[in-house]
């Protein structure tokens, strides 16, 4: 496993057992994330920085979802960038709804931290498990 798929693959790990600490610690100080914009929660858009993108995005899913994202495949582009596909699994916590939303992760990793992640996500998904 390269040095970028190890720290990436600490996200996802992180993610999965709910480490807050783990997750900031993998973050660049001037970290960007842009997420899918019809997320919901109101955690799609471009934040920057490690607190914006916890709080925002992570933190206001957390509220809404019990979910977390799970890594399928991995594949390093020519510039570096490293992309992940998979599936968000959870529920959400006011309808108890399950719901499966595949993803595409692109991560940008430098000198050990992420700088950037741009993220795509079956939005509809997450809308339909929050219907009563």
């Amino acid at each position: 496993m390269s040095a970028k798929f190890a720290v990436v693959k600490g996200f996802y790990e992180a993610t999965q057992t709910g480490d807050g600490p783990a997750i900031l610690s993998l973050l660049h100080p001037e970290f960007e994330a842009r997420t899918a914009p019809g997320m919901p929660c109101g955690a799609g858009g471009t934040f920057h920085g490690p607190h914006e993108a916890m709080t925002r995005i992570w933190g206001a899913v957390a509220q809404e979802f019990n979910t977390a994202p799970y890594d399928e495949s991995w594949q390093e582009t020519s510039d570096g960038t490293v992309v992940v596909t998979g599936h968000y699994r959870g529920s959400a916590r006011a309808t108890k709804r399950a719901y499966d939303a595949e993803f595409v992760h692109l991560w940008r990793v430098v000198d050990g931290r992420i700088t950037r992640l741009h993220q795509y996500t079956d939005t509809a998904r997450w809308h339909a498990a929050l219907e009563a």
